[in-house]
């Protein structure tokens, strides 16, 4: 086991759920509601790199209501859905968890979500969520979640990895001096690979690959 604690993003990293369950809930409400952005999948991913606030209100300029409304029906589409694990994602966490390790996760997803996600998929039950139902200025990138995280396991920032496939992850670790591990299996957008393997401790395209690292 090379880190005590994975600190896992979750959307694009454990579980496939932009391409299946976040763009075509996006694509349905633009088809509804202003301001009718339309775009592909892969621009979607693009778009998203910064997260997905900076997203609806620099780049489409829509208004706080309007980002309320686009994530109730986001939510409202997502308890129809549940998004599968990424093949070998299960049988990664199995070993972390085997060997004594902690798993914790920081995403743009509610808790609820995530735990349902995680028990859908048969993965083990992380020993910490912090999800979008924290505060805004809680929420990664803020350092916030893995401080608490490193204080309530009395941990190190080198006995931790956080795994993510976007920025506002990236962001988090670097504030807290944790080693940030990019993953890279969701897509192949050129520009977010390019960030990514620039910036990053290191970059996986697969997670056997991430798996290798982690434990052989």
């Amino acid at each position: 086991m090379k880190y005590r604690c994975l600190i896992l993003d979750h959307d694009d990293t454990v579980v496939n759920s932009t391409a299946t369950v976040h763009y075509p809930s996006f694509d349905a409400y633009m088809k509804l509601y202003p301001p009718h952005y339309r775009c592909t999948l892969e621009e979607y991913f693009l778009r998203n790199f910064h997260g997905v606030v900076s997203f609806f209100r620099d780049y489409l300029g829509m208004t706080d209501e309007q980002i309320l409304a686009e994530e109730k029906f986001w939510n409202d589409y997502v308890q129809k859905v549940t998004p599968e694990a990424y093949p070998g994602i299960r049988q990664l966490l199995l070993r972390q968890k085997q060997a004594g390790g902690l798993i914790c996760v920081v995403s743009h997803s509610y808790t609820r979500n995530i735990l349902r996600d995680y028990r859908a998929n048969a993965l083990p039950e992380p020993d910490l969520v912090f999800g979008w139902e924290s505060p805004p200025q809680l929420r990664k990138p803020s350092p916030y979640p893995v401080e608490r995280i490193l204080e309530r396991f009395d941990l190190r920032p080198g006995e931790c990895l956080v795994v993510d496939d976007l920025k506002p992850g990236f962001d988090m670790a670097r504030a807290c001096g944790v080693p940030f591990a990019a993953a890279g299996w969701a897509n192949d957008i050129f520009e977010i690979e390019q960030f990514m393997r620039q910036n990053s401790d290191v970059y996986f395209k697969t997670v056997e690959a991430l798996a290798s690292y982690l434990f052989d």
